[in-house]
C-alpha cells in the first residue's frame, strides 16, 4: 500500500470515522462524511461515489452492532429499560415500532441525537431483525448522501480542498445544530398542547 497516495489514508478513515462513530459516539461522523466528499469533489484523489458507499457502509455496519449488543440481550435490556418506564409507555412504544418501525429507524439515523435512543429502544422492545436490517440501510444511505451532499455544496463553491473541507464541516455543524434546535421545539409544542388535553 503506498501511504503517500491520499486514497490509501482517506477511505480507510472515512470509513473507520464513521464505523466507529456509529457505535461509540466520539467521532462527528456528518462531518467526516462531508469533508471527504468536499475533497472528493476538488481533488482526484477521493471518488465521490466511493465515499457514498463506504459512508454507508461504515454507518450500516455501525448501527447493526449498536442494535444487535443489547438485542442479543433484549431480556436484560428491556429489564433495564423497564425500570425507568412505566408498563403504559413501554407498551405504546411498542406498539409504534410495530406500526410504524420503519419510519422510526429511518428519521432516528437523520435526527441528530436520534439514532442511538431509536436503536436501543427498538433492541430492547423486541424489533425484528428482518425489519431493522432493510430500515437500516435505507436510512444509511440517505444520511450518507444527505451529508455527502453538504461536502459537494462546499466543494463546488470552493476550488481549494482545505477551503471546501472546513466550510462542509461548519455546514454540517451548522445543520446539527438546527435540526436539534427544531426537535427541541417540536418537544416542547407537544408537551404544551399534551398538558392542555
Amino acid at each position: 500500500m503506498n501511504w503517500t497516495d491520499p486514497a490509501a489514508i482517506g477511505y480507510p478513515a472515512l470509513f473507520g470515522g464513521v464505523l466507529l462513530g456509529s457505535i461509540i459516539p466520539i467521532v462527528p461522523t456528518g462531518a467526516v462524511v462531508g469533508a471527504a466528499a468536499a475533497v472528493a469533489t476538488t481533488t482526484d484523489h477521493l471518488s465521490l461515489p466511493l465515499v457514498i458507499v463506504l459512508a454507508t457502509l461504515g454507518a450500516y455496519l455501525g448501527d447493526v452492532v449498536t442494535f444487535g449488543i443489547p438485542r442479543l440481550g433484549s431480556e436484560a435490556a428491556f429489564r433495564w429499560i423497564s425500570r425507568r418506564q412505566p408498563a403504559e409507555r413501554l407498551e405504546k412504544a411498542r406498539e409504534q415500532f410495530t406500526r410504524r418501525g420503519w419510519q422510526l429507524i429511518v428519521v432516528g439515523r437523520l435526527v441528530p441525537a436520534g439514532r442511538i435512543p431509536v436503536l436501543l429502544a427498538a433492541a430492547a422492545l423486541g424489533y425484528p431483525w428482518r425489519r431493522l436490517l432493510p430500515a437500516a440501510l435505507v436510512a444509511c444511505v440517505l444520511w450518507a448522501t444527505a451529508y455527502a451532499l453538504l461536502g459537494i455544496v462546499s466543494g463546488g463553491i470552493f476550488d481549494s480542498p482545505l477551503v471546501a473541507t472546513l466550510l462542509a464541516t461548519v455546514l454540517v455543524l451548522l445543520v446539527t445544530v438546527l435540526l436539534n434546535l427544531i426537535a427541541r421545539w417540536r418537544r416542547k409544542a407537544k408537551e404544551k398542547t399534551g398538558d392542555r388535553v
